[in-house]
């Protein structure tokens, strides 16, 4: 089984080492890696070139955003799965895409998500602790939705489902996931361990004036998709990210990993 990941970054020569690293640590070898840059102006193509024997394929021009960037790499990609690592993000240890795999053949599948921390950014002190739970596709009703940094789904699902939809801001994850599992049924695994680490403070991050905007399109998502949320289904999501900060996470630190010490 051929697994993609796409990273997409600008301008973040601070933390692209730690996460192209942690994707080049990875213990199982059938991996595509692919990075898009959306032509940075400080050092990170630089520090991305470093890789070049390793990485598949880099690409660094303009782009429209985020999604945009991203539906660049996931049209490019060849896997039978896609997954994708936020630039200020790692995996947790190098067995993480190993382990995804396992559990999509043991499944049989269609996706597969897992557990993701956030973690202080000098310290990585665990500060949040994101526990996905099982999934159940009434869960979207009650708030539920997976980590999208750690959702692998299979490529021919973007190509007839279709890919993020770039006139949502913030939520455009969310939208995609909701388009997937629940609009349409695909079916998911749950690895139930800690796969991503994120950093908080970073690219990937978002701010509470910016998810009071996500909640908007969190709404706007069930309308595109023809279904209707129960009235609660939005403020349940956004009650249990605060839940999260409460809850106690396996490990209190997690720190990046590099290929060259495995």
């Amino acid at each position: 089984m051929k697994i993609s990941i796409v990273t997409v970054v600008f301008n973040n020569e601070a933390t692209i080492a730690d996460c192209i690293e942690s994707v080049l640590s990875q213990d199982y070898e059938q991996i595509e890696y692919i990075v898009i840059d959306g032509k940075s102006t400080d050092q990170t193509l630089n520090i991305i070139n470093r890789y070049t024997d390793k990485i598949d394929l880099i690409i660094s021009e303009t782009d429209n955003g985020l999604y945009d960037a991203m539906n660049k790499g996931l049209k490019l990609a060849t896997g039978d799965f896609i997954g994708t690592l936020n630039s200020d993000d790692f995996y947790a240890h190098n067995h993480v895409v190993s382990r995804v795999v396992d559990t999509l053949q043991n499944s049989n599948a269609d996706s597969c998500y897992a557990n993701l921390v956030y973690v202080d950014p000098k310290s990585y002190k665990v500060l949040r602790y994101w526990n996905s739970g099982q999934y159940q596709k009434k869960s979207f009703l009650y708030g539920w939705m997976p980590p999208h940094p750690t959702f692998f789904v299979k490529r021919i699902h973007f190509e007839n489902l279709g890919y993020f939809n770039t006139n949502l801001i913030n939520s455009a994850d969310y939208e995609l996931m909701l388009r997937f599992l629940y609009a349409n049924n695909i079916s998911s695994s749950y690895l139930n361990e800690v796969a991503i680490v994120m950093r908080t403070g970073g690219h990937s991050n978002m701010t509470l004036s910016n998810r009071l905007r996500a909640n908007r399109e969190d709404r706007k998502s069930w309308i595109l998709n023809n279904i209707k949320p129960l009235p609660f289904s939005i403020t349940i999501k956004f009650i249990a990210k605060i839940i999260q900060f409460f809850r106690r996470a396996p490990s209190n630190i997690y720190r990046p990993i590099h290929a060259s010490s495995i």
